[in-house]
């Protein structure tokens, strides 16, 4: 045989061959509203990102002017369940995985809880207008924020971080996760995951809002129409309510708020 008959053998034989194409593996979120998609999309990113990157010994003041920021630009995605161009923006992500260490929270579970399954859209009888979500699983809230609270919340870490730090995460502050920016279709969003204060599996029977303050402290007549009202104080005052967790309890209570109303960068967080 000759030399052009054997190549044209081989080129024959691998005519029979099938091949298949291998396409780029990108893990697709699916969520009710788009902007869901982006933000379980980011928030599995950059926690995979996290984990190959070392635990400092200690945190530096850049780590709290720090942020990670990725621009996807994929037009395989339907769009009507992720946009295919979006921005994902995540700020001072050493400082809160910290946070969330100190807190007592792994950062896989954290990842499980918020991209499982679709954070659910949560009423809120606040003044503020923010938008909350939870997670499926109850145990974390998504609380929308504006520009001016991302760069107040930024000044409110520096303090915040080392309060927790010296309280080994024991605090009735809200507990702060992670904090960031998905640009979707042009227009910035703001998010800040916070741990939820209710239980993720007993049922809740009365819900007060107390801040200690009686000044225009009561729930309105359209929130007491609801099935479980947010209370507040003169509605827990004039019910005659009362708080019986045992002296133990009680104590430890009080040192936790002591602790806590007495730090100077409350002014931020009210």
């Amino acid at each position: 045989m000759s030399v052009g008959g054997r190549v044209a053998s081989g080129l024959s034989k691998l005519k029979k061959k099938h091949f298949r194409v291998k396409h780029q593996k990108v893990k697709l979120f699916r969520a009710s509203e788009p902007l869901l998609s982006v933000f379980m999309w980011g928030v599995n990113h950059t926690i995979n990102e996290l984990s190959h990157v070392n635990i400092p010994v200690m945190l530096l003041p850049d780590d709290f002017k720090a942020h990670s920021k990725l621009k996807v630009d994929y037009h395989l995605f339907n769009k009507e369940n992720m946009p295919s161009h979006f921005k994902f923006k995540e700020y001072c992500p050493l400082v809160f995985r910290n946070l969330r260490e100190r807190f007592g929270i792994d950062d896989l579970d954290y990842k499980e809880s918020l991209t499982r399954s679709q954070p659910l859209p949560v009423d809120s009888p606040g003044k503020s207008g923010a938008r909350f979500y939870q997670s499926y699983d109850r145990l974390f809230i998504i609380k929308s924020l504006t520009s001016e609270e991302v760069e107040r919340m930024h000044s409110f870490l520096k303090d915040y971080h080392p309060y927790i730090v010296e309280r080994h995460g024991k605090t009735l502050l809200p507990e702060y996760l992670a904090m960031y920016r998905l640009t979707v279709d042009g227009v910035e969003h703001y998010f800040v995951v916070m741990r939820n204060v209710f239980s993720n599996h007993l049922r809740t029977h009365r819900k007060f809002d107390l801040k200690g303050s009686t000044v225009d402290r009561e729930a309105s007549d359209k929130e007491k129409e609801k099935d479980l009202p947010t209370l507040k104080d003169n509605d827990f005052v004039k019910e005659g309510m009362k708080i019986y967790i045992g002296e133990e309890a009680k104590e430890k209570l009080i040192e936790t708020l002591n602790a806590d109303v007495g730090v100077s960068f409350i002014k931020y967080y009210c």
